[in-house]
Order: structure tokens, then sequence, then C-alpha cells
């Protein structure tokens, strides 16, 4: 056993050397933002769809776009408005009056990485027409159904101040996301870098392509390989169940609580935690990798009572008093 984790352990020490290339050339661009750059890797290296929720100017769209340069990726930004239609996305069946025919043209869905931008001004109409290109990995047109590309990524931008004119993702749909990342304001030293470097009318130059797609599902591939051991498995489930059933784990957190973690946390808390020893260069998991990843995976899982809101108790608050009342393996 243990000459097999010393075997993945090299394998994954010298697969992932490509990540330290792909964070310099994102950090040409990106100034600071290790948090949000590092999680956006583990959602491209672990195919799971991340929403982005930060105040607007905090280069969450630039990130999204510099990575996808750096993969050398198609990708493809969707303005999302109140009047947009659900074949804006998803494409739809054009007539040919000529021919008596109908032809599909497909819509900006179908490219590798996809940022859709401000997600919550769509209505629900255009929310779900994501809901199976997101889980299914496909897009039905008319009668047929079109599979989408095999690096497929969502990655969604919404604004938490503005509310009006806006339309609150469903349940359903934020389940969706593997992870949902909070984006603060860059540093004092950090935001003069910013300063230095981007405030100049002509344009930057361009990223260059240091991995290729092949890449990024050849490392998706060794991530399964990554060894977890069977505590740090019932750490995970203990966690999820903590959010159900908090008493049973000694926590005083039920009044709190509307709605625990889905079963979809346990699996994403998983794939995450092996992905985020990939990037650290490892080939087994750690419970810190677990608790590095969990309040990204948890936060938008764990649905708060209207007690918790009156006493100013968010999610992330609540997934905090988890982890720190679960014991650590």
């Amino acid at each position: 056993m243990e000459a097999g984790i010393a075997s993945v352990n090299d394998r994954i020490r010298d697969a992932s050397a490509f990540v330290y290339r792909l964070r310099e050339e994102i950090g040409s661009v990106i100034v600071g933002q290790r948090y949000l750059v590092d999680r956006l890797l583990i959602g491209l290296l672990a195919g799971g769809h991340v929403l982005l929720e930060g105040v607007p100017g905090l280069a969450k769209t630039l990130a999204v776009k510099t990575l996808a340069q750096a993969v050398s990726a198609r990708f493809q930004r969707i303005q999302f408005t109140p009047d947009l239609l659900p074949a804006d996305l998803v494409g739809t069946m054009i007539y040919n009056p000529r021919e008596g025919t109908f032809t599909t043209k497909k819509g900006p869905i179908f490219a590798q990485i996809v940022l859709a931008d401000e997600i919550n001004r769509a209505p629900a109409k255009v929310q779900s027409a994501l809901l199976e290109a997101m889980q299914e990995r496909q897009v039905t047109i008319g009668d047929e159904t079109h599979p989408l590309p095999e690096l497929f990524l969502v990655l969604a931008t919404q604004n938490p101040i503005e509310q009006e004119g806006t339309y609150p993702l469903p349940e359903a749909q934020v389940d969706r996301f593997m992870l949902k990342l909070t984006v603060g304001y860059p540093t004092r030293e950090e935001e003069r870098q910013i300063l230095d470097r981007m405030a100049v009318t002509r344009e930057l130059a361009p990223i260059a392509p240091v991995v290729s797609p092949d890449d990024v599902l050849g490392a998706r591939a060794l991530v399964d390989e990554i060894y977890i051991d069977d505590k740090i498995k019932e750490y995970i489930v203990n966690l999820v169940f903590a959010t159900r059933e908090p008493a049973a784990y000694g926590l005083d957190l039920a009044p709190l609580i509307e709605y625990g973690a889905s079963p979809r946390a346990t699996l994403y808390l998983t794939v995450a935690a092996r992905v985020h020893a990939f990037l650290e260069g490892r080939g087994y998991v750690t419970p810190q990798d677990v608790k590095s990843i969990g309040p990204d995976v948890l936060r938008h899982r764990v649905i708060v009572t209207y007690e918790a809101e009156a006493e100013e108790v968010d999610a992330d608050e609540v997934v905090k008093r988890v982890f720190d009342g679960v014991p650590v393996p």
C-alpha cells in the first residue's frame, strides 16, 4: 500500500508541475487573488462549475478570461440580461425556405470555458436552460440532443449588492455549482501593484497558452488516482451529516439550519480535496485539504433559518461552526 501511494505521489509531483506555470502566467495579469486563482484551477481540474460572488471591479471576469487564454481553451462570455432568451444561450433551429428544411444554429454555450456574467440578471427560464448543460453536459435543441465539449466549464459571476432587476438563482441551480467563491478586495500593497500595472491606455500584452485542454483532461484522470484514506472519507461524511443532524455531533445548530447539504456536497468535497492535494503536488489527501476547500463547497448548500438571519448568522458562520465542532481524524 505504501509503495503504491509513493508511486502515485511521484507521478502527481511531476504531473502538477504545469500548475506553477499556470499560476505564473495568470499572475502576469491578475495581481494577488491567489485564493480566486486556485479555486478556479480546482474547478478546472475537477470539472466542476464555479460561482463567483463579489462587488464589481474585483477582476472576476478578467481572471476567467485569463484562465481560458492560459489553457488555450475556446472561450465564450455571455452577458446575462433580463431580455435574454434560452435560444440566445443554447441555440435554435433556423428554417431554410429554399430547401424547406431546418438547420441547427448552436449557441455560445458550445464552448470549453463559458463565462456567465451577472447570471442573476437573467430570468428563470434562461437560468434553467443552463441546468441540462451543467449537469448532463449536453443541450437539446428541437428534437436533437447535442453533446458539449469534453472540457466544459461554466464560471458564473453575480453581484451581491445590487438586487434591483435581478432574479435570485433557484436552489436546484446553485447546487449544480461545485464551488461558490466570495471574492474580496485586494490588500493595500496589491492595490498599488494594480495601479502600476493596469493604469495605462494601451492594451495589455496577450496571455501565452502554457497548457492545452488535453493536458487538463490528462490531469483530471490523475486526480482520480490520488489516495484518500477511509478516515478522511468518514470525516467528509461526518461534516456533511453535521449540517443535517447537528445534535448528533454535539452541535447546537439545529435552530439555525433550515436545510443541510445534499449528497452532491459529499461528492464534490471529496473531488475538490483531491484536486487541492494535486495543486500542492501530493498524491494523498490530508484533513487540511478538506478544511481548506470545505467552506467553498458547503456555503451555498446550507440554508439558514429566519432565526439565524435575525441573529445575523449566515451560512459561512454555520459552516465554520461545523468545521470547528466535528473531530478531525
